[in-house]
């Protein structure tokens, strides 16, 4: 191919990109009956087990930006998903936990994703599957490295 041509289905970001974006519109089907989103997962995730963090540490653990994670975290507020309550160390700020009720629907949350995984290894070996699992966190920590 010469360098001025562009073929994306040669280059596996395409692949990444819309596999990506199948499992956020997939996953966000999914969960939504339990009244979760994929795009809320990190802080499911950080919270999972009680932990009470700022809204700068969720930025921080999910890799967005404070914007982002305002208004990400203000629709989890808004939909009994989190609370906030003061931050002892720190009057400016809140600490955000999950509430009760979201917290009692995890595992459903996690039998629906662990079904997604299932279903999108389909057909591959369990070695395969390992060795799919290797090359991603290899590919993940270039692009890692990449963002510096």
């Amino acid at each position: 191919m010469a360098e001025d041509e562009w073929n994306p289905m040669a280059h596996p970001g395409h692949y990444f990109s819309r596999i990506a974006r199948g499992l956020a519109r997939i996953g966000d089907a999914r969960l939504r009956e339990l009244g979760f989103a994929t795009a809320q997962l990190p802080v499911l995730t950080a919270l999972k087990d009680g932990a009470r963090l700022t809204q700068m540490e969720l930025a921080r653990w999910a890799k967005v930006e404070q914007p982002t994670m305002a208004q990400l975290l203000a629709r989890m507020e808004r939909d009994g998903i989190v609370r906030r309550e003061p931050d002892p160390r720190d009057k400016r700020s809140s600490l955000i936990s999950l509430t009760d009720e979201a917290r009692a629907r995890l595992p459903a949350g996690r039998a629906v994703l662990r079904q997604g995984n299932a279903d999108m290894v389909r057909g591959l070996s369990e070695a395969e599957v390992e060795t799919l699992v290797d090359l991603l966190r290899r590919v993940l920590a270039n692009v890692e490295a990449m963002d510096g």
